[in-house]
């Protein structure tokens, strides 16, 4: 349970480097304020057409007699309008990131810089488009995962009582831990480390992954706010690809600490 606490405070420390670097943290804002436009544009067409949308998805309950119609349809619609809220929390960061890769990507570089002993940061060798390439591709397979872990627990919600407390729940983990995927994977990737390494390194240690990614997940669910937590988020997922990696970090007060991985605890 320890990792709870070193994981938020990851989160926190990553939010306090972005606060000590205010131009790092301007530019990091550009793609979020980008993604929230067409989030808010999009779920605001589903919410002005969304009903029609049912209707016309449901031409065999035309013939409903009241209330039942009615009551049908306006539960159809407001579970429609939950999954999208769900999925825009779960793909913000990965659209955010696409959108903001140049700005983050040295955003994350600085971070390194910034606390390694010897000044340095790892960097791919790539060029920009390469590198796009292989987000775009990894986010899309993150995402499929993630939408297949909704639509399960989707349907585990319709069970009475457990739907309605425990499901939740899991659901915040789950969406924690793809959002922590996401971000580690600005500074995972920069190292070369694949899609399937980087899901075994999380899986080896999914309490710091929850206690970073968890309380994100719950703050994104205000899609203002998940854009001014950004940058902290990619700054603090830097130094936790730090510590998941055993890299040597330099802490506040010049002191350096090596970071050593722990032994797997299960793979989910």
């Amino acid at each position: 349970m320890r990792d709870l606490g070193v994981g938020f405070r990851y989160l926190l420390r990553g939010q306090r480097w972005v606060a000590r670097h205010g131009r790092q943290y301007g530019f990091g804002l550009l793609p979020g304020l980008i993604t929230l436009v067409l989030y808010a544009a999009a779920l605001v067409a589903l919410a002005l057409w969304g009903e029609d949308a049912v209707a016309w998805a449901t031409p065999f309950a035309d013939d409903w007699s009241s209330p039942w119609l009615g009551l049908f349809r306006g539960f159809l619609t407001a579970v429609l309008f939950a999954l999208a809220l769900l999925l825009s929390v779960v793909t913000f960061t990965a659209v955010t990131l696409l959108v903001g890769q140049p700005f983050y990507e040295n955003l994350s570089e600085k971070v390194d810089r910034d606390v390694s002993p010897d000044g340095h940061a790892p960097e791919s060798g790539l060029p920009l488009w390469r590198e796009l390439w292989i987000s775009a591709r990894d986010s899309l397979r993150i995402v499929v995962r993630a939408a297949l872990w909704g639509v399960l627990l989707f349907a585990c919600g319709f069970v009475p009582v457990v739907g309605q407390t425990v499901v939740p729940v899991i659901g915040f983990f789950v969406t924690g831990f793809f959002l922590t995927e996401e971000l580690t994977a600005v500074a995972l990737q920069r190292r070369g480390v694949e899609l399937r390494s980087r899901l075994g390194l999380l899986r080896s240690r999914k309490t710091l992954v929850w206690g970073f990614g968890t309380p994100l997940a719950v703050a994104f669910l205000v899609p203002f706010v998940a854009v001014f937590l950004m940058p902290g988020a990619v700054a603090g997922a830097t130094l936790m690809a730090r510590e998941l990696l055993g890299e040597e970090t330099r802490e506040e007060g010049d002191r350096a600490v090596t970071t050593l991985p722990q032994p797997p605890s299960g793979s989910s």
